[in-house]
């Protein structure tokens, strides 16, 4: 997904709209819904990134702590300890962009000195006051992403995300990120319903309008596993449905788990949604 630069890290987005593309998610947590424990060493995160990008995956997003509802949050030391051995695998190796996912600006300037090329703030740089200038200093990307506390809100959920994303962007250009570098992610799975996620990929289309690349991140969850009653290990094609669903809707970037599966729906999604 675009071409990093090697020599100083920086991301250059692929132009948007040829095609969807495919986030591969690579955790470095012993607690992650999903793949909690299994790519703790650097040896095998590596292996695994390598083989995410084989089946499909045009850029990494590596996490090391665990964003799942009810996980504990863990200081930022300890959040670097587990990032950087894996993150200096990763950017030795890999030639596809890689994305951190953390919301502490002190964890991100770790990863961008070590070579990410994109922060993923799970809180959309509202969090973290540090975060938004941080980012602007290594002219990194980031991807802004929708949350909130509670599923309660006072009008139409679309509507909201919209509000929350735009002053996200405001504080991230604000700031001086390049907005050529801003992708927007409306949050699946955090701080919303069952039927408000649902309707967020419904109506995704609508986020269009912010002017901005939208990421899709619905791989495995549980608005899969309530919908369908299934468990985590169950729940691939729930979340190819949403892929294509995201892609129908314009999404820029999917965020998933398994890749090759995804990467076969998504490029026929592609062919009839985007080339049709």
């Amino acid at each position: 997904m675009g071409t990093p630069d090697l020599s100083t890290r920086r991301w250059a987005p692929p132009v948007w709209g040829a095609r969807t593309y495919l986030m591969g998610i690579l955790n470095v947590t012993p607690d992650s819904f999903s793949d909690g424990g299994q790519y703790l060493s650097p040896i095998d995160a590596l292996a695994q990134a390598q083989a995410m990008v084989r089946e499909g995956a045009d850029m990494i997003d590596v996490g090391a702590e665990s964003t799942r509802p009810g996980a504990d949050t863990i200081p930022a030391k300890e959040e670097i300890a587990r990032l950087l051995p894996v993150l200096s695998a990763l950017t030795e190796t890999l030639e596809v962009p890689i994305s951190v996912d953390t919301y502490k600006a002190a964890v991100a300037r770790k990863a961008l000195e070590a070579g990410a090329h994109v922060v993923n703030d799970i809180w959309g740089f509202q969090h973290d006051p540090a975060m938004a200038e941080t980012v602007a200093e290594f002219g990194a990307g980031a991807v802004l992403m929708h949350n909130g506390r509670g599923a309660e809100y006072t009008g139409d959920i679309v509507s909201e995300v919209k509000r929350f994303l735009e002053q996200s962007v405001n504080i991230a250009t604000g700031a001086g990120v390049d907005a050529a570098l801003i992708v927007l992610d409306p949050g699946i799975g955090f701080g919303k319903s069952v039927a408000q996620n649902l309707e967020l990929m419904r109506r995704l289309g609508e986020l269009r309008s912010l002017g901005f690349p939208l990421l899709l991140g619905a791989s495995r969850k549980s608005v899969i596993g309530k919908t369908l009653d299934l468990d985590v290990d169950q729940r691939l094609e729930g979340t190819l449905a949403t892929s294509v669903a995201g892609v129908q809707q314009g999404a820029d970037i999917i965020r998933v788990h398994d890749l090759q599966a995804n990467q076969r729906a998504v490029r026929m999604a592609d062919a009839i949604y985007r080339h049709g």
